[in-house]
């Protein structure tokens, strides 16, 4: 045949057959698993149990305090027994909300008492404005009717609602919340920013108020920092809440 044609031998390779084993994990590792899970679902069950335990001793302690003291009394605001007005509202963290809600209620009345604190100084930081600038008398007004307007009703109509929904699951309460604390909100944006003849230290009062005295002016922009963290605040807890 010619050369062309000849057809070469099939070579058998010469490198061994390698077999690829097949991995599986060790048995060991599969109990470890199933062990990790049932731990945590038996951590989970133990949490969810102590967690019904505290409730129920929270109830049994407040039935245990309305015998005691024949019904349910009033407590808040905290004033002296000879005073000619008592007490409008009962307030127990302990027994009226549920543990695992009490330290967002109790921030939420910190909170309430921040703005109301924030409120009382913003009337000596429009008095000394009115002080210094006697155009000013109408901010110096203002000041004492949010005050007094401000104060009470917030604590009325958005954090006893609060207070409420969280000791009885109420959703209408939850709704009356969201609500007024929204509008709430958008007042302490309007505090924070200060608009002149609306009687509230904010930054634009008090950069005309630096522009007059440099000591009212800083009083007044400390007075605007802490509107600006009751609004920084209040929204931080309506995420939470």
């Amino acid at each position: 045949p010619s050369p062309g044609n000849v057809k070469m031998p099939n070579v058998p390779s010469t490198q061994p057959a390698i077999m690829k084993p097949t991995e599986e994990p060790p048995a060991y590792t599969q109990i470890s698993k199933e062990h990790a899970l049932a731990q945590a679902e038996l951590l989970k069950r133990q949490e969810e149990l102590e967690r019904k335990a505290a409730e129920l001793d929270r109830r049994e302690r407040e039935m245990q305090s309305i015998n005691q003291q024949g019904g349910r009394k009033n407590n808040w605001p905290p004033l002296p027994e000879n005073f000619p007005v008592g007490p409008c509202f009962y307030q127990d963290f302990s027994v009226d909300i549920p543990i695992e809600f009490q330290k967002t209620v109790k921030i939420m009345y910190y909170l309430w008492m921040f703005h109301t604190v924030t409120l009382f100084l913003n009337i000596f930081g429009c008095l000394a404005w009115f002080y210094i600038d006697a155009t000013r008398g109408v901010d110096f007004g203002l000041s004492i009717l949010w005050f007094l307007l401000f104060a009470p009703c917030s604590f009325v109509c958005w954090y006893r609602p609060l207070y409420g929904a969280f000791r009885s699951d109420s959703s209408f309460r939850f709704f009356v919340f969201f609500f007024v604390y929204i509008c709430q909100f958008a007042v302490h944006i309007l505090q924070a920013a200060g608009f002149q003849r609306w009687g509230n230290c904010g930054w634009i009062s008090s950069l005309t108020g630096l522009n007059k005295s440099i000591p009212v002016g800083i009083m007044m922009i400390i007075i605007a920092a802490l509107f600006t963290a009751s609004a920084v605040i209040s929204l931080v807890m309506f995420k939470k809440v």
